[in-house]
């Protein structure tokens, strides 16, 4: 390994776009350019190249990692740097992995007029399409791709080159699956079934997965009945044909696409020349509880039990907050009694759904009666059941009960959560003292309070003046990392 090849690495940013809500920062850093970043968020690697052609990593991913400018990360003083929660990990890459990314580079998004300039490239159909596209010095983020995918279906302009530029040109938008559905749209919009159903199936080779989006086009077409049967009938065959991904994605999507648009027939329809599952089944049941249409709801389980798909909890989930939401709490009840006398045992959302509505509208002693049966069947509450509680509690200025609630219900997984939720109502309402009581004690138990919430407590009480107790938090939450 020659590590004169350091110096001729750089970074590059390139940003997730298939969406982890755990991991927000997850992006990579990888280029053969020298670019400067401008205020970004990101995470930042560099390579060491061995022998038998592939690259390894150490990855240090930060939390929030703020940069002036960097060419060379690991020659520059740390002075333009800022980070916090410094975590290290090693990963490898093979080379053909690594060319890919290595072969893009870091690029300032585009403005409005740049993308008009593409979309300019693609309604002339110019011959040196590819040429220009790959000469351009900027990235598009998911509203641009949109937005010159809008513009193509308007004109009735095929995208299928713009989708397969942006696919090497962005590599993190090659398993969007919001962009794999505006190109099956565009040609849904050109009657280019061909066309789609070669996308299809490469969608499922690659298991990718498509949305509601990907068939819009038909609601275009929704006036005429027998047109829009047909051209759904051939959307499902083209599904039916390529299978996988896109056969399981696609059916669902235009299912829930019908439902919400009220074209239960239609959806009716789909699942007639498919599948009849539950899962389907459950998307209309979800959207007419919704509207409160009682009436559907029920029509459509009593089609499910003859079809043999018997209603499960989640169905019976949709039609009881759709009741709640309404406020029709007696039908609810009623059908909370049925879905027992029919053998089938609620979950624990449908115990939090009754908690959630008799907490928010002040019926606290209901609330703990649903929370009894549903710990002797066993279940165990989710945080937005303990969070319902203590809300409650706490709205109820019941401020002792609501303290007792978050004592009596740790454990492992929500004493952290609950407690800092506790401080952060009593932080809302201007109960500073009971806030650092709250944190305090969760610091002696050796529970990390949530940073968000205790930064606020913090600058509140330096806000009012009372120094000497930020301090003193301060200084208690700072012995958790010592101790750590």
């Amino acid at each position: 390994m020659k590590t004169s090849n350091l110096t001729k690495i750089n970074v590059r940013y390139l940003s997730t776009s298939c969406i982890c809500p755990c991991s927000p920062h997850a992006q990579t850093l990888i280029s053969s350019s020298r670019p400067l970043l401008h205020n970004r968020k990101l995470n930042y690697s560099h390579s060491l190249i061995s022998s038998s052609g592939s690259y390894s990593y150490f990855h240090h991913s930060f939390r929030k990692f703020s940069a002036c400018s960097i060419s060379c990360p690991w020659t520059q003083s740390l002075n333009c740097l800022s980070f916090s929660r410094f975590s290290l990990r090693f990963f490898s890459l093979s080379a053909s992995q690594c060319n890919k990314l290595h072969a893009h580079h870091l690029r300032p998004e585009a403005t409005r007029n740049q993308v008009s300039v593409i979309i300019g490239l693609l309604i002339t159909e110019d011959k040196d399409l590819k040429t220009k596209l790959n000469s351009l010095s900027f990235g598009l983020s998911i509203a641009d791709v949109s937005w010159v995918f809008n513009f193509l279906d308007s004109k009735k302009k095929p995208a299928l080159d713009f989708f397969h530029w942006i696919r090497r040109w962005q590599p993190e938008l090659e398993r969007n699956s919001h962009v794999c559905s505006m190109v099956v749209r565009n040609c849904g919009c050109l009657n280019d079934y061909d066309a789609m159903r070669c996308l299809l199936k490469d969608f499922s080779l690659n298991g990718l997965f498509i949305s509601k989006k990907a068939f819009e086009y038909l609601n275009v077409i929704s006036a005429n009945e027998d047109l829009l049967r047909k051209c759904t009938s051939d959307v499902v065959g083209i599904l039916q044909e390529v299978g996988g991904t896109s056969y399981g994605s696609g059916v669902y999507s235009l299912i829930e696409m019908f439902s919400e648009l009220g074209f239960f027939d239609m959806a009716l329809f789909v699942i007639g020349k498919t599948e009849r599952k539950l899962s389907y089944y459950n998307v209309l049941i979800k959207v007419v509880s919704q509207r409160c249409d009682v009436k559907a709801a029920r029509n459509l389980m009593d089609e499910m039990r003859k079809e043999g798909c018997n209603p499960n909890a989640q169905t019976y989930n949709y039609v009881i907050s759709g009741l709640l939401k309404n406020g029709k709490y007696g039908d609810a009840c009623n059908v909370f009694k049925e879905m027992k006398e029919r053998g089938c045992p609620p979950d624990a959302l449908t115990f939090e759904i009754f908690i959630y509505k008799s907490c928010n509208g002040g019926k606290l002693d209901k609330a703990c009666e649903f929370l009894n049966e549903m710990v002797a069947t066993g279940l165990e509450p989710r945080l937005l059941t303990h969070a319902a509680f203590i809300k409650g509690f706490v709205n109820a200025q019941q401020y002792e009960k609501a303290y007792k609630y978050v004592v009596d219900s740790a454990d492992k997984h929500s004493s952290n959560v609950n407690y800092s939720l506790l401080a952060d109502l009593h932080q809302k309402r201007g109960n500073l003292v009971d806030a650092v009581n709250i944190l305090s004690e969760m610091i002696q138990k050796g529970l990390r309070p949530n940073l968000k919430v205790y930064m606020r407590v913090k600058n509140h009480i330096q806000k009012s003046g009372n120094t000497k107790l930020a301090l003193d938090l301060q200084k208690k939450f700072h012995q958790l990392d010592f101790r750590a």
